[in-house]
């Protein structure tokens, strides 16, 4: 499957509708109250650039976005793949574009949350194949939860 990935809005109706549905199915696989989604809302916001990638038709299939935060961390949010646009290389792709972006703005580490039931394995293996290592948790999420894996990857070496 050939895809483009770019920078775009979030308010959109295809990009509000992948929210939409990262959103229904990460509730699938964890309690709410262990889900820290972004709003579209907070995604549009000036600290956070969101990769949006599109089909060779322009159906937006997949996104991801960078979350700046103070002392020169970035934080990997809202990535997602549609079902049927997985196993091609399309999250890596983002994953790469974030870092990428991240380097460019001379911030020193990416973190990132996600699931911690099997549903959530091939994300894993996205991030630990972009070389991403398993950390604690960050900024103000929970630690010690059954639900939740961080991840972070040094951006300085």
């Amino acid at each position: 499957m050939s895809f483009t990935v770019a920078t775009e809005t979030p308010l959109s109706d295809d990009v509000r509708a992948l929210v939409s549905a990262l959103n229904t199915w990460a509730l699938d696989q964890t309690p709410r109250e262990f889900t820290h989604h972004m709003t579209v809302d907070q995604m549009a916001q000036a600290d956070t650039t969101v990769f949006i990638a599109r089909d060779a038709s322009g159906k937006a299939i997949g996104m991801g976005a960078l979350k700046r935060h103070r002392d020169g961390l970035g934080e990997v949010k809202r990535m997602f793949t549609q079902p049927d646009a997985r196993s091609g290389g399309l999250a890596g792709q983002i994953v790469a574009k974030i870092e990428s972006l991240a380097r460019q703005e001379g911030l020193q580490r990416l973190a990132l949350e996600t699931g911690a039931v099997p549903a959530f394995a091939a994300a894993w293996r996205v991030y630990e194949r972009a070389g991403f290592k398993r950390c604690d948790a960050f900024l103000d999420y929970p630690p010690d939860s059954p639900h939740n894996i961080y991840y972070e990857k040094l951006l300085t070496e």
